[in-house]
């Protein structure tokens, strides 16, 4: 498998061309990430690019933590007016980000008082419309985006003996996971964020809604209603996978990744993303297939929602500040960078002309599957089920998915159970964000 770990100085030079039209003196800006390993190494190769390619501006990248602890030390240094220029905020953040008044300056005003030249036209609307509001004004710019997949450990199969086709279907993965525990394989199924991908990612990939309100994205008076007949049947389904020793639980984040590269476990539901951990660290020939769907269910495979997270710019800072803010988030956008930055991580190109260079290219010609995640996102136009989520205290809400999943998986809750008490529980939240949203 080949991968783009460079751009030549002529495409990095194209990149920089005229991104904004300013008379601003020089500045530098902070940025503040969660990109880890890997992904943080990438990332300041394109800190580095930008920096050492011009003379005006200098960004300085700085990793917080984890997703929620950036988030967290994001707020802090607002209420302390030491807030950077640039924060990460994964995309269930979105509405607490949208609602913080008077913290955030908008993209699209950014680039308009900066003189940029900026065509929001340019951006994925599957990954754009997440971060724009009703009118596609663009809020925060979409950074990294991926999208669940389903990675399978091709050795494992051939050693159980499995010649089956590329999954499409659950009943599909059931008949593989059944053949693989037969065999021997103790751990047939895993996941990592598991109620981004088997609930929020399942609502939208069969059309059923996750919350009222579009999801959230038409009021801030929403429900949850995740407890449907669609998404109880797959919970159930897992449930008894757990049970029967199919589907091992190994926690909220990404801990079955090391499972999956180390070879424990033949079947993983992840992230778009994964493909650069899984390229990196599996010593095996493993594939990439799309998420697996009810083909009983009306509506399925309709498309799946994006993770991962955008790019906010933050009140307070100076015009040379947001002229330099303006010039890099431009310099990401180019086709170039993008380009790279999806063929070396997994995560989407975020805007076509990116994906048509990487096709150009033949990268997916030579990496079959990691163009599945765009078809996937891309096959069908959003509905207002499937278009994301943008819900208040939703990092909270989240939290308390994992932990009543976690009880369906031991066995001490039914997943009517589960779902019902979660929606219960995740309603009191948003309506406790209902009351403060916009103070």
């Amino acid at each position: 498998m080949r991968f783009r770990t460079s751009l030549t100085v002529a495409a990095i030079a194209t990149a920089l061309s005229a991104p904004v039209t300013t008379t601003a003196q020089a500045a530098e800006i902070e940025f503040w990430h969660a990109m880890g390993n890997r992904l943080n190494e990438l990332l300041d190769e394109q800190v580095e690019q930008f920096n050492n390619f011009q003379d005006e501006h200098t960004v300085v990248a700085t990793n917080k933590g984890n997703y929620s602890e950036t988030l967290n030390a994001g707020i802090a240094a607002f209420r302390a007016g030491e807030q950077p220029t640039i924060l990460q905020v994964f995309e269930v953040g979105t509405a607490t980000m949208m609602n913080a008044t008077g913290a955030i300056k908008p993209v699209y005003e950014l680039m308009e008082e900066t003189g940029a030249d900026f065509d929001p036209s340019i951006y994925l609307e599957a990954v754009a419309g997440y971060y724009t509001t009703t009118d596609g004004e663009m809020l925060s710019l979409p950074y990294n985006s991926s999208t669940p997949v389903l990675y399978i450990n091709n050795d494992a199969l051939a050693e159980a003996g499995i010649d089956a086709d590329t999954p499409t279907t659950w009943s599909d993965v059931d008949a593989i996971l059944t053949a693989l525990q037969e065999s021997g394989h103790e751990c047939p199924l895993t996941t990592a964020w598991q109620s981004w991908v088997h609930l929020e990612n399942f609502s939208a990939y069969h059309n059923v809604p996750f919350a009222t309100e579009a999801n959230g994205f038409g009021s801030v008076s929403t429900e949850l209603v995740f407890n449907g007949e669609a998404q109880i049947r797959h919970i159930d389904t897992m449930g008894q996978w757990a049970a029967d020793g199919k589907f091992i639980y190994s926690g909220r984040r990404n801990e079955g990744g090391s499972r999956f590269h180390s070879g424990e476990c033949a079947l993983f539901t992840e992230s778009s993303a994964g493909y650069a951990g899984a390229k990196a660290n599996a010593e095996f020939d493993f594939s990439i297939a799309p998420l697996p769907y009810y083909d009983d269910i009306e509506g399925a495979p309709q498309n799946t929602i994006i993770g991962g997270a955008s790019l906010w710019v933050m009140q307070g800072k100076s015009d040379e500040e947001y002229a330099a803010a303006a010039a890099f988030l431009n310099f990401l956008s180019t086709e170039n960078i993008q380009a790279a930055w999806h063929q070396n991580t997994g995560y989407l190109p975020i805007t076509m002309a990116a994906a048509d260079l990487t096709r150009r290219e033949g990268f997916y010609d030579a990496n079959p599957g990691t163009d599945i995640a765009i078809s996937q996102m891309t096959g069908s136009a959003p509905t207002e089920n499937s278009k994301g989520l943008r819900l208040g205290n939703f990092d909270q809400i989240r939290g308390i998915i994992d932990e009543e999943l976690e009880a369906v998986w031991a066995g001490d809750k039914t997943a009517e159970e589960a779902l019902g008490s979660a929606t219960e529980r995740g309603n009191e939240l948003l309506r406790r964000f209902e009351r403060t949203a916009g103070n």
